[in-house]
């Protein structure tokens, strides 16, 4: 009697691609654009794709030192210390505005009675000022290079108190509630508030504009293709340069993305280990 026998095999495991984002804006916002990148991308690479906020930039190079995140929208600083901890990953995409293109605004309140200027002078000098983060390209490492460069001293010798809201969005609140006199925002958060006419323009102003600089970027971690299959990061950088969907480019805010590499960012390397934040 022949009986037949079944080999019963373990069920395959489909690996989820995560991917997380410094938290440069208001949770709400970055939640609502990246959940619609993470659609998007699992359309493109027919793989689960899933986003994980996180409260920090030091908490978004974490989970990508870690691995617990294979992809990460950082800022330039963010993406070279990142890099430089996962040696073999890749600053893959950028958005057009970010290739040497960006800018941050030094934003003041009308109470401090300051004007445009051509660049920064002594009528900063004791005034209350606020950053973003800590770990923020345009609303830390940029404006402080520029302070240092201008007075030859600390932002704390120069300014009667210095803070750090923690990202733009919140940085441009307190500016525009006179909780600060003065603020470093990113271009991009500034031109979309004011399109948005959450800006109220009567309280606030832009008072000096640095020079260009190059900044956020897609980097993806060392070892996708191992984890995901021959060629995957070739098709996960495909797919960022590939998106055409306005209402989700908007929301970055990003014309298009374009391709990068980790020595466009060397600029940003040179001035963080200029200001002191990087070895």
């Amino acid at each position: 009697m022949f009986t037949a026998s079944l080999m019963i095999s373990a069920p395959v495991v489909a690996e989820t691609f995560v991917f997380t984002a410094i938290p440069d804006e208001d949770e709400t916002k970055l939640i609502e654009r990246f959940s619609g990148m993470a659609e998007y991308l699992s359309q493109e690479l027919d793989v689960d794709v899933r986003y994980v906020p996180v409260k920090s930039y030091a908490a978004a190079i974490s989970a990508f030192r870690n691995n617990q995140v294979q992809l990460a929208w950082f800022g330039g600083l963010s993406g070279v210390q990142a890099r430089d901890l996962v040696p073999g990953s890749e600053a893959i995409a950028q958005g057009t505005e970010d290739a040497s293109n960006f800018v941050s605004h030094f934003i003041a309140h009308k109470s401090a009675n300051l004007e445009p200027m051509d660049e920064l002078s002594e009528e900063l000098r004791g005034k209350t000022f606020t950053f973003g983060s800590k770990g923020s390209t345009s609303g830390r490492l940029m404006p402080e290079y520029h302070i240092r460069e201008a007075f030859g001293e600390a932002p704390d010798e120069v300014f009667s108190r210095v803070g750090y809201s923690g990202n733009h969005t919140r940085t441009l609140r307190l500016v525009e509630a006179g909780t600060y006199q003065v603020g470093a925002v990113n271009f991009k958060v500034w031109q979309k508030e004011k399109e948005d006419g959450n800006i109220d323009t009567d309280q606030v102003q832009i008072i000096w504009t640095t020079p260009p600089y190059p900044n956020y970027q897609w980097t993806i971690r060392a070892g996708v293709n191992e984890k995901f299959g021959e060629g995957f990061k070739e098709r996960v950088t495909q797919a960022l340069l590939d998106l055409e969907d306005r209402e989700l480019l908007d929301s970055f805010p990003r014309t298009s993305f374009i391709p990068a590499s980790n020595d466009l960012y060397e600029p940003i390397r040179k001035v963080g280990k200029e200001v002191g934040i990087l070895d």
